[in-house]
């Protein structure tokens, strides 16, 4: 099952160069790494990342997690997977842009 992060140019940038991360602050504050499914990704980018343009989507296979990956309830009663290491390039299948397309983010078709 694929589920996915939304980092901004500058989180993105640093995953890409130091190959991990701890995520962004909100991530580091909790002590884990915030994902979405694909069926919540919408409502997270609306909630956390209004008008914020330069978005980048990664998707991530939650099989190469193993138990570091927990599903805990969270927002609206709903179980979010959450990450409890480091987010590493290796996990990232694929990384797409999120255009910002009059003050909704557009999110990749192939999105499942």
């Amino acid at each position: 099952m694929l589920i996915y992060k939304i980092f901004r140019a500058d989180e993105w940038a640093a995953l890409q160069n130091a190959g991990e991360t701890q995520g962004a602050p909100i991530d580091v504050a909790d002590g884990f790494v915030h994902f979405s499914t694909a069926t919540q990704a919408a409502e997270t980018a609306a909630k956390h990342f209004t008008g914020q343009d330069g978005l980048t989507l990664l998707a991530v296979e939650t099989d190469g997690l193993g138990d570091d990956l927990k599903w805990e309830v969270s927002r609206g009663d709903a179980l979010f997977p959450h990450l409890f290491r480091t987010l590493r390039m290796t996990d990232v299948l694929w990384a797409k842009p999120m255009p910002l397309v009059d003050g909704t983010h557009q999110f990749p078709d192939d999105m499942v």
